[in-house]
């Protein structure tokens, strides 16, 4: 693996996929491959980020973000120091300006999974070290990477694809739709209307389609019609977290939206379902679907850790 092509990333934040052209997402997914080569093979870990300290940040809990994170600064040479919101005097406080500062001056790269957007972006801009967006309720870009690394293993390629996500139009729909046009897939979002994606991400997602020959970002209410000739059918939770006192009422609006084997008559033969995880079973997918043949769901949740550890070799090292 030949990191000296990349100098273009170090010291670069990991906000969003927006900001970065399609060749150079690209070229992570490439060095994700290799490095996953590492994790399945005779091949040792590579040390790129020997005693460099990723600090992470979450003010939102989580399985896959931590373990992945923690576990790839660790196959790095790195150590990836754990902070929730207890244990930083973010909470009593400090502001994000004065957080980051600091946190320059002890460490090599900041992760953060929160909330709120803006405190990501206030973050990146203060910190003297790059910044990776772990989530926040607007965007999550290291899902979509590891879910674009997960389709092209499984389609030989993301350009030209029909790929259709159903559900809310949330932080996964901006960011598969970012993926979508970065990537040269097709994607379609469909909601109901009152679930739509936000207008600004979605006109940002159709400025970077343009830029990219038959690249298209559409919309759709109707699930029938979404999946027709779909590639992949990708679905999310209909509540995410923070979004509980919605339940009822979203579980009302999103039942005609459920994944399930009769919607999957209407897509490809050999389309695949995709979900970024946690599941809730029996609601936006049914268990035979998560469970059949179809299904690459825990190949995508396996490359969050080799998607995430390239951007980390790449900005960090």
């Amino acid at each position: 693996m030949d990191l000296s092509t990349m100098e273009h990333f170090r010291g670069k934040d990991f906000v969003s996929l927006k900001d970065f052209r399609g060749e150079h997402l690209k070229q992570i997914l490439d060095v994700a491959v290799s490095l996953k080569a590492m994790n399945h093979g005779a091949i040792p870990h590579t040390h790129v980020l020997r005693g460099k300290v990723l600090a992470m940040i979450f003010s939102k809990s989580s399985t896959r973000t931590r373990v992945s994170f923690e576990t790839g600064m660790w196959q790095l040479g790195g150590l990836g120091q754990f902070l929730s919101s207890s244990d930083l005097q973010l909470g009593r406080g400090e502001t994000i300006a004065d957080t980051a500062k600091v946190l320059s001056r002890y460490v090599d790269g900041i992760m953060i999974r929160t909330f709120d957007h803006s405190d990501v972006e206030a973050l990146a801009e203060h910190a003297e070290i790059p910044v990776i967006n772990g989530l926040t309720d607007l965007l999550h870009p290291c899902q979509v990477l590891a879910d674009f690394l997960t389709i092209r293993e499984h389609k030989g390629t993301t350009e030209g694809l029909n790929i259709v996500y159903l559900g809310d139009g949330n932080n996964m729909a901006h960011s598969l739709m970012f993926g979508g046009a970065r990537f040269g897939s097709h994607i379609t979002i469909c909601s109901p209307k009152e679930y739509l994606p936000s207008e600004t991400m979605l006109n940002q997602a159709r400025a970077l389609a343009a830029e990219e020959e038959g690249t298209e970002v559409s919309l759709e209410t109707d699930p029938a019609a979404a999946v027709k000739n779909a590639d992949i059918v990708y679905t999310d939770v209909w509540a995410s977290m923070g979004q509980d006192q919605e339940r009822e009422a979203r579980h009302g609006a999103f039942k005609p939206y459920q994944v399930n084997a009769e919607l999957m008559q209407y897509a490809k033969e050999d389309a695949c379902v995709m979900h970024c995880l946690p599941a809730h079973r029996g609601e936006e997918i049914s268990a035979d679907v998560l469970d059949g043949p179809q299904a690459i769901v825990f190949d995508q949740a396996e490359n969050r850790l080799h998607a995430q550890k390239a951007v980390m070799a790449v900005v960090m090292r």
